[in-house]
């Protein structure tokens, strides 16, 4: 497993000379942002590289993205904001960081190596532009912060999401020896394998995040140990102030979260609230089969491929179904669109699963989205237990003991029946083939920015990415929830 370790180490550490080419790059920047602050007469505390290039350096080879934070003192701002009520304070606060970005951020990126500077949004605005220099091409995210004492995030939490960042890369940098780095970047690179990483991860909607990484291998010191450990973490949370379970969950929104990794910046925030179910099952599974059989092909990167048909009579493959959709808004971020498509499954399940009056419908539907960003297409592909069910069924109604509720549904339902202290009555569904179902809600229901490519059966997929999806769903997911 060592040997391994050590031979991916090689292959996914980045070279002196990436590094050195992010370091001149984030300088040339703090010069241009410097100049134009002082002829502005703009105050900031520091500007300094967060993320993964930044101060932390647990990056991968040809990972060239630079987090460029640029810090602002928020005794400055404090008494314009004082007595506002907190949506008052984020809409004045995002006007005043958008002011930054256009009147002091944009226009100091002046050399021709910065293209195509922009505005984009997250909790406030920040600014993305591109690096082109040769055969060199790198994005770079300019962000406004707060910068804030750590002692007053951990008593009080920070003022906007991004003001823990810098105090996050201090930690890693400070906390994590240069071979726990090296573990880091084995724990991305496996993660990333397995398509589990980040916000493009193509299980459930968020896999494991770079900072979360970083946590898991601080707190179980190494990677071996980390993957001897992996399937404990449902039932073990990871927390830096040393709680008991049982007082983490009496934290409101800790409650629903799959795994708890506490931000040991921020003792109220979960580190790992938005890593997916799918994602740590698939890991699990994955890392059992590492610690039987290790192997390098564990690490490597290999895009997922499309589901065969070759047995079109398969039992399974009729009850899989697929939405194939193209975007055709490039501004909506990926983000954007992955949310609502996640929404959209989320409204398939609850309609199709039960019938308004909670009586079985469809049964299990389970679903999974999947996205190709760089083409504008998304898909959902969709599991239903019983894709054709009778077009009647018996719907309950009222217990006999509720007067009113059952006087007006007698008057609706002359021919009732009564049974086990509840009416009952003979009622016909709308729909009693999941295929028409699917077909009209997609209709009614698709965002305005997308079109519908495709919704049918697995054997009618069309596109690449379709047969991808049915490929995330079938081999992926269903085997963990089935």
């Amino acid at each position: 497993m060592n040997q391994i370790f050590a031979e991916i180490l090689k292959r996914i550490t980045p070279s002196e000379k990436e590094i050195a080419l992010i370091d001149n790059i984030t300088e040339s920047l703090k010069d241009l942002l410097d100049k134009k602050a002082k002829v502005l007469a703009i105050n900031y505390t520091k500007i300094e590289p967060q993320g993964s290039t930044g101060i932390k350096q647990t990056q991968l080879k040809n990972d060239f993205d630079i987090d460029l934070f640029v810090g602002l003192e928020f005794l400055e701002y404090k008494s314009k904001y004082e007595n506002f009520s907190k949506k008052k304070f984020k809409k004045e606060s995002k006007k005043d960081f958008l002011d930054l970005c256009n009147n002091w951020i944009i226009p100091s990126l002046n050399l021709k190596e910065f293209q195509n500077p922009r505005l984009l949004y997250a909790e406030h605005p920040y600014v993305t532009v591109d690096y082109h220099c040769g055969d060199v091409n790198i994005k770079i995210d300019i962000v406004l912060y707060f910068d804030l004492e750590l002692e007053l995030i951990q008593e009080q939490g920070p003022i906007t999401a991004v003001d823990r960042s810098p105090w996050h890369g201090r930690f890693i940098r400070e906390k994590l020896s240069q071979d726990q780095k090296n573990d880091v970047r084995l724990l991305k690179q496996f993660f990333k394998s397995n398509h589990s990483y980040g916000d493009k991860s193509s299980l459930g909607r968020v896999g494991f995040i770079g900072y979360s990484a970083e946590l898991l291998i601080y707190y179980f010191n190494n990677i071996s140990n980390l993957f001897k450990n992996f399937n404990k973490l449902r039932t073990t949370p990871l927390d830096y102030y040393n709680r008991e379970i049982e007082d983490l969950k009496k934290i409101v929104h800790f409650q629903n979260d799959y795994l708890i990794i506490v931000d040991p910046i921020d003792k109220n925030r979960n580190v790992a609230s938005a890593i997916s179910e799918r994602a740590y099952k698939y890991c699990n599974y994955r890392i059992k089969n590492f610690l039987k059989n290790p192997d390098e092909s564990f690490f490597e990167l290999k895009p997922i491929q499309e589901i065969e048909l070759k047995n079109p009579t398969e039992p399974s493959f009729s009850k899989i179904f697929i939405i194939e959709l193209k975007n055709f808004e490039d501004k909506i971020h990926y983000t954007i669109n992955r949310d609502k498509l996640h929404s959209l499954g989320l409204n398939i399940k609850n309609l199709g699963e039960k019938e308004f009056s909670h009586t079985k419908k469809f049964g299990t539907i389970i679903y999974e989205v999947y996205f190709e960003d760089n083409l504008n297409e998304y898909n959902i592909a969709l599991y239903c237990k019983n894709p054709n069910i009778s077009k009647n069924y018996d719907r309950k109604g009222p217990s006999v003991k509720d007067a009113f509720h059952a006087t007006n549904f007698k008057k609706k339902n002359p021919n009732y029946s009564i049974e086990k202290g509840h009416f009952w009555v003979k009622s016909e569904r709308d729909f009693n083939d999941f295929l028409v179902f699917l077909k009209h809600l997609v209709k009614i229901k698709i965002p305005d920015n997308f079109e519908v490519v495709n919704v049918a059966n697995s054997l009618n997929v069309t596109t690449s990415s379709g047969k991808k999806a049915m490929t995330i769903l079938i081999r992926m997911v269903l085997p963990f929830y089935l």
